[in-house]
């Protein structure tokens, strides 16, 4: 091999002329403007996101924030309607879940308020558990749900119940008792703080225990008889309530109620046969409901039951993208293929993305000053539950 190489020496490539100054100021100005245009294109020509803020979503990916850790209801359902969803929506983007639990839901709420692109590849997926904190004025959160647009929103309903061995047979046996009634629950600033609401407007004595791990083992307190109250969502009435119903274990009391289009509260359709508390509330008391207990009531009846959960993109998304991924929604929702392969991941309730829908959340996030006021002043007076803010 030495051989050949004295016999054949390699020759060093001889430098390159250095270039005339025409043809560097050609090649400087053509970066310059690959640069400008890479810039204004927000650098798309490199492998940046793919531009949908015209409404169509060819070869785009939509990555789907779920400010909670994997497994549960959230979760679940935003695995579903999202994937769902982007195969109506022009284009048929991508999906991408992205799960973030960390901070009860409030990092990754902030951080998508922070950071996400407003072209309608990331939206946000909110639930009561973000929800609460934002409406309490927490201090950890910084984002605002009136600052973004709404793209989908679907709720649940709930229901009241009590056990019988407590003396319960009906909603005047809430009433004039010698001595609380024992409520369980998971957290105050949760979405048990709707219920708690809803006894302090009736005036019914209660004592809470708080630290369960869910519903499910509330109600597995109530049949051990460690508590005297408990409510349960629709998709888990059927199975963990009924049967306690059925054999006189439990009493039904009361439905939460929805919001109609006119933000009044009316009976839920799947307790069409249970009062809502402020039909209750005038049993009781002879009269409607009014005052700041109720105004807080309607308020957080809307944003953790009406509108519990929905997805979300940036206040300034163009519209053209808004409207592809919203009316892609709304198709959905009215496809009777998708409401009965859906029917008990959305608990009988519909998928809504009309027209009014920035209207109606709109109306239902405005939350009032008095009615965090009012939430405030409940949780430490009535539950030693003090936020040091609002």
């Amino acid at each position: 091999m030495s051989d050949v190489l004295d016999r054949h020496p390699v020759q060093a490539p001889a430098d390159p002329p250095p270039p005339k100054p025409r043809t560097a100021f050609a090649v400087m100005g053509g970066f310059s403007v690959l640069a400008v245009v890479a810039a204004l294109a927000g650098g798309e020509l490199f492998g940046g996101r793919v531009a949908t803020v015209d409404g169509d979503f060819s070869d785009a990916t939509v990555e789907v924030v779920i400010p909670l850790a994997e497994g549960g209801g959230t979760d679940t359902w935003a695995r579903f309607v999202g994937q769902e969803l982007l195969r109506t929506v022009p284009g048929e983007p991508g999906f991408a879940p992205v799960n973030d639990g960390g901070g009860e839901g409030i990092t990754a709420t902030n951080d998508f308020a922070r950071s996400a692109p407003a072209d309608g590849t990331e939206v946000l997926v909110s639930t009561a558990t973000t929800v609460v904190p934002w409406v309490l004025g927490r201090s950890e959160v910084d984002y605002d749900f009136t600052r973004l647009t709404p793209v989908v929103v679907n709720g649940t309903g709930g229901a009241i119940y009590g056990r019988a061995g407590a003396g319960l047979d009906g909603v005047e046996d809430l009433m004039e008792r010698g001595q609380p009634l024992r409520f369980g629950g998971i957290s105050p600033t949760g979405l048990d703080l709707t219920t708690m609401v809803a006894f302090d407007l009736l005036d019914v004595d209660v004592t809470a225990i708080f630290g369960f791990e869910g519903r499910g083992p509330v109600n597995l307190a109530l049949q051990r008889g460690e508590i005297d109250l408990d409510y349960q969502t629709t998709s888990a009435w059927g199975p963990a309530v009924q049967p306690l119903l059925d054999d006189g274990t439990a009493v039904p009391l009361m439905s939460l109620g929805q919001l109609d289009e006119n933000g009044d509260v009316v009976r839920d359709p799947n307790f069409p046969d249970l009062a809502t508390v402020p039909e209750v509330y005038e049993q009781l008391h002879g009269s409607a409901p009014d005052g700041p207990a109720f105004d807080a009531y309607r308020t957080m009846l809307g944003l953790t039951y009406t509108y519990q959960k929905a997805m979300w993109v940036p206040g300034d998304t163009p519209e053209p993208a808004v409207a592809a991924l919203r009316g892609a929604a709304h198709e959905l929702g009215a496809d009777p293929g998708f409401q009965r392969d859906a029917a008990e991941v959305l608990g009988g309730y519909p998928l809504e993305a009309g027209e009014d829908l920035p209207q109606r959340t709109r109306d239902a996030y405005e939350v009032e000053p008095d009615v965090r006021d009012y939430l405030l002043a409940l949780l430490a007076s009535d539950y030693q539950v003090d936020l040091g803010e609002g």
